[in-house]
């Protein structure tokens, strides 16, 4: 019995099989003679050079297009029917009234979905969505025609044929008004992205059709588009200029990678019905390039030897991008280099600048991956690809550098480095640093598009204090991966003297193992399945002689191993050092961000960040309390996948938050930059208080402190400690006595409203929680927490007893009173408990 796996293709006729088969085979001849008289039978084929005139302009690719006028005319071989074609849609040049935020700018992909072509009913020709995701791998098993009759897929476009070619190898269907519509299968896929764009009908006397050039593997259609106002316009019409790829899919898909939790790749995949014998099973492939040696050189390859690969992955910088930093871009393609040396390949990745001056080359074409500059005020980068959702293989790639970028990079470097560097310490940085932010950033979202997910974990594995060590982070980085996202060494202090190779991410230990485990490649095995038994062994070998290599990626949110923009294995140690560096930023940042002749905008643009920064080490510290661990293993590896933060590291995190932001950072209200600045101190850090006091008691945390206490045999840092040590923090000056000033009387507001908000949360049984969060109304939580209430409310009894306070604390403490009383006597009436 053969065994292979057939791509589910429903509603396909018997000519359109016949045809993927026998590729060359004519098609029927035309019935000259056929009845056009009946109502509804379709019209008379039409002799080809009628319609294909002399004067008609003809481009040949893997479909044949033919020009006439303003008519357009396709030409569909017999092979092309059955064959998967993805057809990728993308914004060429924007409208400024559509931009929103992030989107709305050239290069913003719009639309992608696999289509085929087939032969149907009554001289027409379908254009059929595809899609991937049910797959039965043996035909001959009833359950591949089970599958195939409950997956019947839409018919997008239907075409009445009006010729055939002389030979009858191909027919042709005109597509003039398919081009010129506004339809969903070449232009916007996504509705809602025009809702916020504010763009509504399509305007026809002002759309057309700007060109269409055919290559071998795909067709390239350019339309201009003018749409009417729609959904909260900011402009009477749009005109954009929107371009649309077919690409001609492999006929036999790439062998697919089965992913491996432990390595970082992003995936595609489908669900298999035959490989699970009682069952089902999900079939997930990792998302990479196809690289393989050219057939001369395999020999060398298996026996060790760099060898360059049969097509180099190859990246085109946009024409627009300014001219200084074009060096600093195709230099983060190229470090990736090396790391496909450890695959066996050389040159297996490069950046070219776009041909200048050549009216056939065109970024958009879905053959070229790029680069793409945009004038954007929105901070930030991305690398997004394209893949044959049958096996991963990724096709191309558009990444977006946003111009806004640079300022995020310049005030990172200045707050996270500027006491270890002193060319961090102005607000233009100079060409050859903002170069070298460039590069790394580049190499960033190019690790994306090789297929790369963040490794936000990755830090964790470095001791923070090798981070300080000169010689060790110089030679090794100051975190594994570059797909992490820890800036700069924040960690380091000025005595240490580290240069920018112990400052600055780069492709490091896990970067190189994570492109080794995509891209070996292994011809010897012929099923995705043999080849996994083989990557699993090396995977758990690699990893456990290596914690380098570990994979913490940015889809575990309680695990505090794997946070956004952190440093070392220890997160109090590390925000310890960072704020060190911060309070010495404060009393220099003035003169840093001096500009003589202008106001004050930067200098308010650099404060806020700086708090920003504080909070995000404060962040880091928090996540520890109530961290799961999550260590992603095969089964036949020893040890637990889940894992609660120890005890002393959870307690030790509310203490540093109750030493570094409860007990008042003056060190932040520097009145010299304050008071030339429209902000508070006490407003700010009500607002980080607030935002502190709401993570620390938000009901997952308090859920998977609750869940510890309750299962594991170890010692758990317990709720009511929890709850004690929170208190003792918030509530300092009342167990001596004392009067409360004005920033701490409202951090302790914030912290019992907070207590009486989750208290006395309205039951929630249908609302949908994670498998980590409980439903409060059926645990013991809101008890504890009212006791807690309780607790405070007789603390501040006895402090107004002692009547050893001042008025205003007085009041404080009654307000509080009344309010905890309010609740407990709405609660016993059977009212709704008003938290605030």
């Amino acid at each position: 019995m053969t065994m292979m796996v057939t791509m589910l293709i429903s509603g396909c006729s018997l000519w359109n099989k016949t045809f993927h088969k026998k590729k060359k085979q004519a098609l029927p001849a035309a019935t000259a003679a056929r009845d056009t008289t009946k109502k509804g039978g379709p019209a008379a084929l039409k002799p080809y050079n009628t319609i294909i005139t002399k004067d008609v302009k003809t481009q040949k690719g893997f479909f044949t297009v033919h020009k006439k006028d303003e008519k357009y005319y396709f030409e569909l071989p017999a092979d092309i029917f059955g064959r998967d074609i993805l057809i990728v849609n993308r914004v060429s040049r924007a409208s400024a009234e559509m931009r929103n935020g992030s989107s709305g700018y050239a290069g913003d992909q719009i639309g992608e979905s696999v289509f085929r072509f087939e032969k149907g009913p009554s001289q027409k020709i379908f254009l059929r969505r595809i899609f991937f995701a049910e797959y039965a791998a043996d035909s001959t098993r009833s359950m591949y025609a089970s599958v195939q009759k409950n997956n019947v897929f839409a018919i997008a476009q239907a075409f009445p044929i009006l010729s055939k070619s002389p030979d009858s190898s191909s027919v042709v269907i005109d597509v003039t008004e398919f081009l010129n519509s506004d339809n969903d299968v070449l232009y916007f896929q996504k509705k809602a992205f025009k809702d916020r764009a504010g763009m509504g009908a399509q305007q026809n006397d002002k759309s057309y059709v700007d060109y269409i050039h055919t290559y071998k593997n795909n067709v390239e259609i350019r339309a201009v588009k003018t749409y009417s106002a729609g959904i909260n316009p900011t402009s009477s019409n749009y005109t954009v200029e929107l371009n649309s790829s077919m690409v001609l899919l492999p006929e036999k898909p790439m062998q697919g990678r089965l992913v491996d939790s432990r390595v970082g790749y992003f995936a595609t995949g489908y669900r298999d019905f035959d490989a699970n014998p009682q069952g089902v099973k999900d079939i997930v492939f990792a998302k990479r390039w196809k690289l393989e040696p050219k057939p001369e050189d395999a020999d060398k390859y298996m026996r060790g030897e760099l060898v360059e690969p049969v097509k180099p992955i190859v990246f085109y910088i946009d024409p627009v991008t300014p001219k200084k930093w074009v060096p600093y871009l195709k230099q983060g393609v190229l470090d990736w280099q090396k790391a496909f040396e450890k695959a066996g390949f050389k040159n297996a990745i490069y950046a070219l600048e776009a041909p200048a001056n050549d009216s056939t080359w065109s970024i958009d074409d879905a053959s070229h991956s790029a680069i793409i500059y945009r004038p954007s005020a929105i901070a930030n980068a991305m690398g997004p690809s394209v893949a044959d959702p049958r096996s991963g293989e990724i096709l191309e790639s558009h990444i977006f550098w946003y111009h806004n970028v640079m300022t995020l990079l310049r005030q990172w470097y200045m707050l996270q480095a500027g006491m270890v560097d002193k060319r961090a310490r102005k607000t233009i940085l100079d060409d050859e640093l903002m170069g070298s932010l460039i590069r790394f950033v580049s190499s960033h979202e190019i690790g994306h598009t090789l297929g790369l997910r963040h490794n936000f974990g990755s830090s964790s594995t470095v001791p923070v204090e090798k981070l300080r060590d000169k010689k060790w982070v110089e030679e090794n980085g100051h975190t594994p991966s570059i797909m992490d996202y820890a800036r700069f060494n924040y960690v380091a202090q000025p005595e240490d003297g580290i240069s920018e190779q112990g400052i600055f991410p780069r492709i490091g230990d896990y970067d190189t193992w994570a492109i080794e485990w995509g891209y070996r490649w292994y011809p010897q095995y012929k099923t995705p399945q043999e080849e996994q038994k083989t990557l699993v062994k090396v995977t758990t070998e690699r990893i456990r002689s290596n914690r380098r290599l570990w994979f913490g990626g940015e889809s575990e949110p309680f695990d505090a191993r794997c946070q956004s923009e952190d440093l070392g294995d220890d997160a109090i140690k590390a925000s310890s050092y960072g704020i060190k560096n911060l309070k010495r930023i404060v009393p220099q940042l003035q003169q840093w961000v001096n500009s003589p002749d202008e106001g004050y905008d930067e200098l308010y643009d650099y404060y806020k960040e700086l708090y920003g920064q504080f909070f995000r080490y404060m962040g880091h510290v928090m996540a520890n309390i109530g961290s799961i661990y999550t260590d992603d293993k095969v089964a036949a590896e020893p040890g637990a996948v889940y894992s609660y933060a120890p005890y002393r590291k959870q307690k030790d995190a509310v203490k540093f938050v109750n030493e570094q932001l409860f007990k008042t950072p003056y060190w932040l209200n520097n009145k010299d930059i304050m008071n030339k600045l429209p902000v508070s101190f006490g407003v700010t850090l009500g607002e980080i208080h607030r935002d502190a006091v709401t993570n620390l008691l938000n009901k997952s945390k308090l859920s998977r402190l609750w869940t510890a206490e309750q299962t594991y045999t170890g010692k758990t840092y317990t709720v009511t400690e929890y709850l004690s040590d929170l208190n003792k923090g918030v509530f300092t000056e009342l167990y001596s006595r004392r009067s409360v000033d004005f920033y701490r009387r409202n951090l302790q507001k914030t912290y019992v409203y907070r207590l009486m908000e989750q208290a006395y949360a309205p039951a929630d049984p249908y609302t949908i929680l994670g498998n980590v969060t409980y439903h409060f109304y059926a645990t013991d939580l809101p008890a504890v927490l009212k006791n807690e209430l309780r607790e405070e409310q007789q603390l501040f009894k006895k402090t107004l007893a002692s009547g050893s306070v001042d008025k205003i604390t007085r009041l404080h403490l009654q307000d509080l009173i009344n309010r905890i009383e309010s609740a407990f006597q709405a609660e016993k009436a059977g009212l709704t408990v008003n938290s605030k």
